[in-house]
């Protein structure tokens, strides 16, 4: 019995902790990427240059959207394709998800560097901010680099698709550890600011790269990657792992307007709400700080998510419902259990929190931002639940619902939210909004999960008879 058909036949507790742990711990480390850097800019640069990071978060995002729509879609398909016996198929997505990687990071290279003074600019901060010459040098370095992070990000997915999940956890341990020492090398030992924050991240994806990319070479992968071979683009798969990725990137990219409109609308309430003149540079700070300890407590949730999404498809592809719904309600459980654990720690130790970042930081920062993240994450216990059960609906071949749930929080209830109220109550009003689009979305979504587990139930007592 190979690795993939594991999948069907393993007591599921076993898969979900088999899977998810290595995932929930490169996912974890994955986030030391942005969340290192920031503690050493904070300490070696600024808390202005934090705002300056701050300001390309957007971009950043808008990367990671495709390389989830290509990654997360070849990997979906691929493990659907296994568990019904089509190993042609997955190879075919495979191939398609590397080439799809390159084609992308190419075109977001170019432009990026075309419009790179017009990007920055529209990114939310005041004319004349400080920070904006910070996000002009961390940005024109990072593009170099998106190709790796895009195939390292991509191709993980489709190697754990394939049964292998430590490769992947092991290809992010090697990154963020790797990224921690040329931060030091750089930021502190070459004095290169954030350039040098810059450079460690596109370094350390680099040799990522290289290390998924042999692995997916090598005989030991179900699903073998050949470079070599003659590939001809077709416009049936592509159409394919784009539909099983959509949710995803619909999310991310909307988490990347959203980044985008809450750096628009921080820039305009933040000198007045905060009563200082870089009022702006101390919000986009604040506000970074928040997004990378959010980012840290998500993490293992997507890890979760991630390690859950093989079992899902392979299951559900081989017909064995009852499974599909004991790894789900598991992955809800676990996931439950991390967002509640890190809603205590951000209410109890918000101050300490923000110290990490900038233990010297101006008593305007230290009065927003600790204040700020408990009320953003007011209602971060319900998260867990709203990103599982986004991707069951892909798995069980709804991807509209998929995509609905994904717009829900990211579109229709947030954006609204920041507008209206920040239009009333200014930069509190725009936090506020989170955890009111939160409260909403968590409705919607349990009402639809309730009618798509008793689909699930349907469908297994059919396969019984």
């Amino acid at each position: 019995m190979n690795a993939a058909e594991k999948l069907g036949n393993e007591p599921v507790g076993k898969l979900l902790l088999k899977y998810s742990i290595p995932a929930i711990t490169g996912m974890v480390v994955n986030a030391l990427y942005n969340f290192v850097d920031r503690i050493f800019v904070g300490h070696a640069v600024s808390e202005t240059a934090l705002g300056g990071i701050a300001l390309i978060m957007p971009l950043m995002t808008v990367g990671m959207a495709f390389a989830m729509l290509f990654g997360i879609g070849a990997a979906n398909m691929i493990s659907m394709r296994l568990g019904q016996g089509r190993k042609q198929e997955a190879q075919n997505a495979l191939n398609h998800c590397f080439f799809l990687l390159i084609g992308i990071s190419i075109l977001l290279i170019t432009l990026g560097l075309i419009f790179l003074d017009q990007i920055v600019s529209f990114m939310g901060a005041e004319k004349g901010s400080e920070a904006i010459g910070f996000a002009k040098d961390y940005l024109r370095i990072t593009l170099f680099g998106i190709i790796f992070f895009m195939l390292s990000f991509g191709l993980s997915h489709c190697t754990r698709a394939q049964g292998f999940p430590k490769i992947t956890m092991i290809g992010m341990i090697l990154g963020a550890v790797l990224n921690i020492i040329f931060d030091a090398l750089f930021i502190l030992v070459f004095q290169w600011g954030v350039e040098g924050a810059a450079w460690a991240t596109v370094v350390s994806q680099s040799i990522v790269t290289v290390y998924i990319l042999f692995f997916a070479m090598s005989k030991k992968a179900v699903v073998k990657f050949n470079p070599f071979a003659r590939f001809k683009p077709d416009p049936v798969i592509i159409k394919q792992i784009m539909a099983f990725g959509s949710a995803q990137f619909l999310l991310q990219f909307l988490m990347s307007a959203v980044q985008l409109l809450n750096n628009i609308s921080i820039g305009w309430y933040g000198a007045s709400s905060l009563g200082v003149d870089n009022g702006t540079d101390i919000a986009l700070s604040g506000m970074n700080i928040i997004g990378a300890i959010l980012m840290l407590i998500l993490m293992p949730v997507f890890g979760i998510n991630q390690g859950v999404q093989p079992i899902l498809g392979y299951n559900y592809g081989a017909k064995k419902f009852d499974r599909v719904k004991r790894a789900y309600l598991g992955a809800i459980g676990a996931a439950t259990i991390i967002c509640f654990t890190g809603f205590l720690i951000v209410q109890i130790f918000s101050v300490q929190l923000v110290k990490i970042f900038t233990p010297q930081g101006s008593e305007a920062l230290m009065q927003f931002t600790p204040r700020a993240m408990r009320l953003m994450m007011l209602l971060l216990p319900l998260a867990g639940f709203q990103i599982v059960s986004t991707n069951l609906f892909v798995v069980t071949g709804r991807p509209k619902i998929s995509i609905f749930l994904s717009l829900l929080r990211q579109c229709i209830a947030l954006i609204p939210c920041i507008l209206i109220f920040g239009r009333f109550w200014g930069l509190w009003g725009v936090i506020t909004a989170a955890p009111v689009a939160d409260g909403f979305a968590f409705i919607v979504t349990g009402v639809l999960i309730i009618i798509e587990l008793k689909k699930l139930r349907k469908q297994s007592l059919e396969v019984k008879i």
